[in-house]
């Protein structure tokens, strides 16, 4: 039977971002309202992993918002991490923006499995929907995580204006850093935010998840955020279509599905939890 990978996001601090990323609510720029809080405490932290473990989650990822990974950023993130490793088995991941080696290295012996640093588009693309700082930037973040024996978790955003080109660009980029897992996000639209595009149509978002699987034949395809707002009530043709895992419980600052009811939904078609991190 076909096991699906259940994957959870832990907020640790949201808002206030200083780049100014077009399809970001975090970004402080476009005045989206969101909540700004810094270092949400472990224990809340910890209570959260153990409501996602309940449910069956084994993948558990530790957000922050900003920029960079900074030496006060290592240190919090590699004391959280520590704390959920000591209870949880999850597969832990970490996303918190571009990193050196050292920091990477300091999470990995902090009990981290994987990083998360998404490419979200082209590289010809990206400078209009980023100018504070660059494609290549993230590139080398995933090559320095890649380097101290993370496992790499790198994705993008769809619908934010990008063309055909820009897909198939962009997923040749992310191939060519043989990622462990790939999220796929199709753009929820906000007043706030400069991209004014429509929620993705089904068949165009069928079509890109496809295509990411063309490329990524090996790659565990992650539907995140979008999902609802693309699919509905009913996600099976995005199952056969190649997703392999989805993200439960929300996203950021999105609202998603409950997450029993999601659950339920799979095993409807037929599938499975999986229990193993393969």
């Amino acid at each position: 039977m076909r096991e699906i990978f259940l994957c959870s996001i832990c907020n640790v601090s949201n808002g206030g971002c200083k780049e100014d990323c077009a399809y970001c609510m975090q970004s402080y720029k476009y005045k989206t309202g969101v909540e700004i809080y810094k270092d949400k405490p472990i224990s809340e932290i910890v209570k959260e992993a153990e409501y996602f473990a309940d449910v069956g989650a084994l993948g558990f990822c530790l957000v922050t918002a900003g920029r960079s990974l900074t030496s006060q950023k290592t240190e919090y993130i590699s004391r959280a991490a520590r704390a959920v490793k000591d209870r949880f088995d999850f597969h832990l991941i970490a996303c918190c923006g571009s990193a050196d080696k050292e920091s990477l290295r300091e999470l990995k012996n902090a009990g981290v499995d994987s990083y998360n640093h998404n490419l979200e588009t082209s590289k010809d693309f990206f400078p209009k929907i980023c100018t504070t700082h660059t494609w290549n930037e993230r590139y080398s973040t995933c090559e320095n995580a890649a380097s101290v024996g993370l496992m790499l978790c790198v994705g993008g955003i769809m619908g934010i204006g990008e063309s055909w080109k820009d897909r198939e660009e962009f997923y040749k980029a992310v191939a060519s850093l043989k990622p462990f897992t790939s999220p796929i996000n199709f753009y929820i639209p906000n007043p706030a935010l400069p991209i004014k595009k429509d929620v993705m149509k089904r068949d165009e978002a069928l079509e890109c998840i496809k295509l990411a699987k063309s490329y990524l034949q090996d790659t565990r395809l992650m539907m995140a955020g979008g999902r609802e707002a693309v699919f509905g009530g009913e996600q099976k043709e995005m199952f056969d279509a190649g997703i392999d895992a989805i993200i439960i419980g929300g996203y950021l600052n999105a609202d998603g599905g409950e997450s029993e009811k999601d659950i339920e939904m799979i095993r409807k078609y037929g599938m499975d939890i999986a229990v193993v991190c393969h």
